[in-house]
């Protein structure tokens, strides 16, 4: 009896021994990365909303392949204290448990960089934005024209055309289309800060400054000309002459007729019967043409006093201008760009 005894205590130290191996074994091996390196390895963009448990966390780990243990994960997880910060994070299967701990600690949320150039129209900064995956077109421009929205910025227009800055931007995704616009137009509150005179305007007068602003970013290409192209347009305004600006007949164009953009502006294009026509109409047209940068906002505010109602392009490689006090002057110049781009 004493030697079975003996046996079967021998037997268990054994299988203790064993199991404890197997357990330090799955223990070790729980806590490797699923890829070893970067060419194996895969992302999972993991949403972590507020109040989300670790348990769900590690379930949804191991799910997607991402860990090898979600038992694994939570035990270590508890042991280290892990808190969880609300947001999305990018996760890799060759991160070791306790670098995807950091990161979920660490709110390093995965961002969207998303670059607008200056001169793109709301439309277009829409769709940039949904080929971007940060919100869909017509989400944005649902919030982009919500009248509360425009009160609460006092923008006395329908849409906020013109208020979006063009910027690099860092996106969360699954932003809410009405925190992608506030993050545009506070951006664009915040820079005009620095340009003189433009925080003493009302609303009204700030809106007139980026209508104008935003025909100028359509036709400058030059940034020294754009004081001058504001000049012009100034000039013109104070005479109550058309600003003739082919931008906004473009704008009829693709904006609001919704074709393709024309290679040329032809005479047809310059009789079409829309308020934002300055061929046809005086003054301002209705609204904002495009997002202006800071060159055409510092121009349109304050552009310097020249004698100049003309301008037209000379050089087609560089986009520059002349520009001509009288239209004679400016009939000429036409006449002699013609020649020279016929090699004449």
């Amino acid at each position: 009896m004493r030697k079975i005894f003996l046996t079967c205590l021998i037997v268990f130290f054994v299988l203790i021994i064993i199991l404890g191996g197997m357990g330090a074994g799955w223990w070790f091996l729980s806590q490797k990365p699923v890829a070893q390196d970067q060419v194996s390895a895969v992302s999972y963009k993991l949403e972590v909303p507020s109040g989300t448990g670790i348990k769900t966390v590690a379930a949804t780990l191991e799910a997607e392949n991402i860990i090898r243990s979600q038992l694994a994960f939570y035990l270590l997880a508890r042991k280290e204290n892990l808190q969880l910060k609300a947001g999305v994070y990018e996760i890799q299967s060759s991160m070791e448990l306790k670098e995807i701990f950091d990161l979920l600690e660490s709110g390093r949320q995965e961002h969207l960089v998303v670059s607008i150039p200056e001169g793109l129209t709301l439309s277009k900064v829409a769709a940039l934005l949904e080929s971007k995956d940060v919100i869909s077109a017509k989400d944005f421009l649902i919030a982009a024209k919500n009248p509360a929205l425009l009160a609460e910025y006092q923008v006395p227009a329908s849409s906020f055309e013109g208020y979006l800055f063009p910027d690099t931007y860092y996106f969360i995704p699954g932003m809410k289309a009405e925190a992608v616009v506030r993050m545009l137009v506070d951006t664009f509150y915040k820079k005009i800060a620095s340009i003189e005179g433009l925080s003493l305007l009302s609303p009204q007068e700030l809106f007139d400054v980026v209508n104008l602003a935003s025909i100028v970013e359509r036709e400058y290409q030059v940034t020294e000309e754009a004081p001058l192209i504001a000049s012009v347009f100034k000039n013109r305004l104070n005479r109550n002459i058309g600003l003739y600006s082919c931008a906004t007949v473009v704008y009829i164009i693709t904006e609001i007729e919704g074709r393709p953009h024309p290679e040329i502006v032809t005479n047809k294009d310059l009789k079409l019967d829309s308020p934002y026509n300055t061929y046809k109409w005086a003054g301002l047209p209705p609204g904002p043409i495009s997002n202006p940068g800071l060159v055409a906002l510092n121009a349109a505010a304050n552009p310097p006093q020249t004698p100049y109602f003309y301008f037209r392009v000379t050089n087609a490689g560089d986009g520059s201008h002349h520009f001509s006090e009288g239209f004679q002057e400016h009939v000429e110049m036409g006449q002699l760009y013609i020649k020279r781009a016929a090699g004449n």
